[in-house]
């Protein structure tokens, strides 16, 4: 994989675009759908609130049939598919007008978001050579990343607008990029469906509890992305004398290092082994970043400023490090013939994480301060530590496990 943030011709090129397409779109819907339900539509805040939670507890459920059918049905048609539901549910925000319409509304919206994530790393997984994916991963990271920044700007301009015309206007938008997303997906090449999945019964990605123990794991890890967004602005208000638009700038930051870093970062993790490591040693930094973030209570306000961003550094960095590692053992854990299923059911960390994680991190952060941080690096750390036997007891049952192949470990490159 070249350092370049534009992956090679082909394939990975068209996944990356579409990867751009509706991140745009999306970075521009998630700076002003709050607003934009609250003050144009006419939505409690509590409400919103309670329909999001609702509609993304939906979501983590229906991620795995979902992922079931790119299985059974192909990768790029379920695909194309669901990114033509997504634009759908954007599209019907257009037209809500009351509560009950909303939460079906953002129902279908999680639904379908989270179908489209296991079906394209599904399709991933069937176009790219295992030893090439999670430097592909990384690449998306960063396209991700780089959409979210042009969308938030945009979204930024319709909020100074404030009018119902600009809010109509980004949703409209992310409505297109989905449309976008379908095309471009449409040029990639079909993926054979799987022959054993057609006659397989049940939802096997449950039965196999070394893989769901990976997925617990890495769900405890993810803890580390309500943080951003949530733990630490509440952090810096209630609890330091740094200045608030310091939030902003810890935003950028982060922003930026992964856009630029990630690919780097990831190119040292190839297969188990090598995931694993990484995955310990963002354990070991996340411990840090904690201890660090801890010490800018109590103190001097550029005192606070410098601890904010010191630890602001150590996060990026593990989180770098963990999301390479937990690419990498999604897919090489996962068996080739329910990749979808398998992609579908990892990915519910990231809902769980997002749902749960508000209420652990408000607890344990302005409830119990200094304690509450350290205990937070400690408790992952552990998670990181204990990731290692995880893998290796999914790795050593993958044989027995009836219906199951699992991909071959990439071989280690140089």
């Amino acid at each position: 994989m070249t350092n370049s943030l534009v992956p090679p011709a082909g394939p990975q090129r068209v996944l990356a675009l579409a990867q751009l397409a509706n991140s745009v779109g999306d970075g521009a819907y998630y700076v002003t759908s709050a607003l934009y339900f609250t003050h144009v539509v006419g939505l409690a805040p509590a409400r919103v609130g309670l329909g999001l939670t609702v509609a993304w507890a939906v979501g983590s459920l229906v991620g795995v049939p979902l992922g079931r059918l790119a299985d059974r049905h192909g990768p790029r048609g379920t695909a194309v598919l669901l990114a033509l539901a997504t634009a759908a549910a954007v599209a019907s925000f257009l037209v809500v007008r009351g509560f009950l319409p909303f939460v079906l509304a953002a129902c279908a919206y999680a639904s379908a978001q989270s179908g489209l994530a296991a079906a394209r790393q599904a399709l991933l997984a069937g176009l790219i050579p295992a030893g090439q994916r999670t430097g592909l991963l990384a690449h998306l990271q960063s396209t991700l990343n780089a959409g979210l920044a042009v969308g938030a700007g945009l979204g930024g301009l319709a909020l100074h607008a404030g009018t119902r015309t600009a809010y109509l206007g980004v949703f409209a938008l992310d409505a297109v990029t989905f449309l976008l997303c379908a095309t471009l997906l449409l040029r990639l090449p079909t993926v054979s469906s799987s022959v054993a999945v057609h006659r397989s019964q049940g939802l096997g990605v449950l039965r196999d509890r070394p893989y769901v123990l990976v997925t617990f794991l890495n769900t405890v890890l993810l803890l580390r992305m309500p943080l951003l967004s949530l733990g630490i602005p509440l952090w810096i208000t209630e609890r330091t004398e740094a200045p608030a638009w310091l939030v902003s700038a810890l935003f950028v930051l982060n922003t930026a290092a992964v856009m630029v870093f990630q690919v780097r970062m990831a190119r040292g993790v190839t297969g188990l082994a090598s995931a694993t490591r990484a995955i310990r040693r963002s354990g070991l930094v996340m411990l840090a970043s904690c201890a660090v973030f801890a010490l800018s209570s109590g103190v001097s306000a550029w005192v606070a400023v410098s601890a904010l961003v010191a630890g602001a550094v150590l996060q990026v960095l593990a989180e770098m490090q963990q999301s390479a590692g937990s690419w990498q053992l999604a897919f090489d854990l996962a068996p080739a013939d329910r990749m979808g299923e398998y992609q579908g059911f990892f990915g519910t960390g990231v809902t769980v994480a997002r749902t749960m994680g508000p209420l652990v991190l408000t607890a344990l952060l302005v409830g119990w301060g200094t304690p509450g941080w350290l205990l937070l690096g400690g408790v992952m750390l552990a998670a990181s530590y204990a990731m290692g036997p995880a893998t290796r007891w999914a790795s050593a049952t993958a044989g027995p496990l009836k219906g199951h192949v699992r991909q071959p470990a990439p071989v280690p490159v140089s």
